[in-house]
This record gives C-alpha cells, sequence and structure tokens, in this order.
C-alpha cells in the first residue's frame, strides 16, 4: 500500500512542477523568452535600419506573433517595418498596428 501512495505522490508532484513552469500568462519559460528574445531582435533591426526613423515603434510578441504598434511618418515606412520584422527567425506573423502621421514642418 506504501508503493502505491507513493507512486502517486509522485505523479502528483511532476504534474505540479509541468504546472508550475507555466506563467500566469499561459506560456512557459521557454515561450517568455523566446517570445522576448524575437521582440528585442525585431527592435533591433527596426533601430539599426538606415533608411527610415523607426524610434517610434514598439514591439510586442506573442507566440512568435509581432505586434508593432507606434507612429512613422509615411505609409512605405510602415511598410518597410513589416518587411523587417518577417526577416527576424522565428517570428511567425507579424501584426503591423503602426499609424501614419507626417512630420508638420
Amino acid at each position: 500500500m506504501s508503493r502505491i501512495w507513493n507512486g502517486m505522490a509522485a505523479v502528483a508532484l511532476a504534474g505540479f512542477m509541468l504546472t508550475a513552469c507555466e506563467t500566469t500568462t499561459g506560456k512557459t519559460a521557454g515561450q517568455n523568452v523566446g517570445d522576448a528574445t524575437i521582440s528585442t531582435k525585431v527592435q533591433t533591426k527596426l533601430t539599426g535600419d538606415r533608411m527610415s526613423n523607426f524610434s517610434r515603434i514598439d514591439v510586442d510578441t506573442e507566440r512568435g506573433v509581432v505586434m508593432l504598434s507606434g507612429v512613422v511618418e509615411s505609409p512605405e515606412q510602415k511598410a518597410r517595418a513589416t518587411e523587417l520584422a518577417r526577416q527576424v527567425d522565428g517570428v511567425r506573423d507579424v501584426k503591423n498596428n503602426l499609424q501614419v502621421q507626417s512630420r508638420t514642418p
């Protein structure tokens, strides 16, 4: 009987440990790190682009889907931001919520 209880306790403990690896968002620690890495790489790619000024773009990633938000100066810049984000490894899709706002002289 003791072996049965020990076995059940081991199974319960393993189940608890697997559940504890998920965050309140429902993502595992590995998914959080992966998404954070993707966001960082996309942000680096955007800020490193010499053709545009992408300093006003926020990047968030959820399970490989990159969400871009903020302001750009032209429709061409909006398209360029999507193009650059898609070049990053691990990006499954890009949701471009950028707003076009021309500079006023």
